[in-house]
């Protein structure tokens, strides 16, 4: 996208045509939105979003899809005792320089290695017992998951994972109304739908009930 938008600006100073600064000016924009929300955008909204949740330091957190460890290693951040678990598939197509050894080193250079777990899996079958985590988080992961069934399972999983009084935060391009309606008909409570700012993207929170005897 950078060498296309190089060229068509390349090209109107060349001609000294303003039609041309037209497709110049909206690649530029749409590739100034991109780096915005996957590099310094992301840190900004996840740092406020981490802050909602008002950690005490001992939860146990779960991130799905968490690639390199942006917002697996922001939350692992606020921890002290507790425990921050990124699982992925380290897909090089979803993210680039996706691996589990990314998300090591820069756990390691951030230093919190030694708050950090990560675990090579789908998100549609986590490898974990029901009710175990007290957070789960997810960014820009779940529409990468072929078909909507698979999408359901996912949203499913957290739910399954979550212990009563655990919370869910989804921050996703598409595909977030079908996970808050589906939220909801799994029983989570305080279910919420929110666009971030002028963002072109869309959280979903959600808490799960506490047992009720």
């Amino acid at each position: 996208m950078t060498a296309m938008a190089s060229f068509v600006l390349v090209t109107a100073i060349i001609s000294g045509r303003w039609q041309t600064f037209v497709p110049t000016t909206f690649i530029l924009a749409v590739l100034g939105l991109y780096l915005h929300n996957t590099l310094r955008g992301k840190f900004v909204v996840w740092a406020g979003l981490i802050g909602q949740l008002h950690l005490r330091g001992d939860e146990r957190i779960l991130d799905l899809g968490c690639g390199r460890g942006a917002v697996l290693l922001m939350a692992a951040q606020h921890l002290t005792t507790g425990r921050a678990v990124g699982v992925d598939l380290w897909r090089k197509f979803d993210q680039s320089g996706n691996s589990l050894e990314a998300a090591r080193r820069n756990a390691i250079a951030e230093g919190v290695a030694d708050r950090v777990g990560l675990h090579t899996a789908d998100m549609t079958a986590l490898p974990f017992e029901d009710s175990c985590f007290d957070v789960v988080v997810s960014n820009f992961a779940i529409h990468n998951i072929g078909g909507s069934a698979g999408r359901e399972k996912a949203i499913s999983e957290a739910v399954r994972v979550l212990r009563p009084g655990g919370r869910l935060m989804i921050a996703d391009i598409r595909g977030t109304r079908r996970h808050a309606a589906q939220l909801a008909r799994l029983g989570m409570s305080a279910v919420a739908r929110r666009r971030l700012g002028w963002q072109p993207w869309w959280v979903v929170t959600a808490t799960r009930p506490e047992n009720r005897n």
